[in-house]
């Protein structure tokens, strides 16, 4: 019997990169992308694991869900930063350019 290529392995891959590539983007992205490669990832291990011998591709699956699991970790700790800078600084001082001057200037002891 001749190996198929097991179903969504590629896209867990894409999706396992592109949680990590969004990690960037404020975080949104890459928990978006991240959560979905770690759920098909888990759909298509599961698959595979019922009947290996008639799968192959089962390294892009491991691979995405990896990645996956990545840009998670990575996207709650931007999110986390973001709000962080938020709370320091207060949403009027990130909008108002002088005010950030003036609190930046603050921060360097001058």
């Amino acid at each position: 019997m001749e190996k198929q290529q097991i179903p969504n392995g590629t896209l867990v891959l894409i999706m396992g990169i592109l949680s990590i590539i969004g990690c960037c983007c404020y975080g949104l992205p890459g928990l978006i992308f991240g959560i979905v490669a770690i759920i098909l990832g888990g759909k298509a291990t599961k698959l595979y694991m019922e009947a290996p011998e008639s799968y192959s591709g089962f390294g892009n699956v491991k691979a995405g869900r990896i990645m996956g699991i990545i840009g998670v970790v990575l996207s709650i700790l931007m999110v986390a930063y973001i709000l962080w800078i938020i709370s320091y600084f207060g949403w009027e001082t990130l909008q108002n350019q002088e005010l950030m001057q003036e609190k930046m200037q603050e921060m360097m002891g001058q």
